[in-house]
């Protein structure tokens, strides 16, 4: 039997996150953006005509996990909630991350 190696395997996540609360007209697409950039996730964000935010965060779990602790607190100005959270499989389908604008999908 093989030791583990420690520092080679990242473990990928997926999650799929809806933010209840006063989270639109406070900046909260564009700081999660800029917080998705600085930890390398990939996917993207939208505004729901509900009055949510819905994100896709692909990458590391643990920096996927951090931006989830963002969407938990909001930019200043922000009144979350309720934060949803489903964790999908991995797909490594996103190139970046992206602000979206008017995809709704119901």
């Amino acid at each position: 039997m093989h030791a583990p190696v420690v520092g080679v395997f990242t473990l990928k996540a997926r999650a799929h996150v809806y933010v209840s609360g006063r989270v639109q007209g406070v900046f909260f697409r564009f700081e999660t953006q800029d917080l998705a950039v600085k930890y390398k996730v990939t996917g993207w964000v939208q505004n729901l005509p509900d009055g949510r935010v819905e994100a896709v965060f692909e990458g590391e779990k643990e920096r996927v996990e951090r931006l989830i602790e963002f969407c938990r607190r909001g930019p200043l100005g922000a009144r979350v909630a309720k934060v949803d959270v489903s964790w999908e499989m991995y797909t490594g389908g996103f190139q970046d991350f992206k602000v979206r604008y008017g995809s709704w999908r119901y």
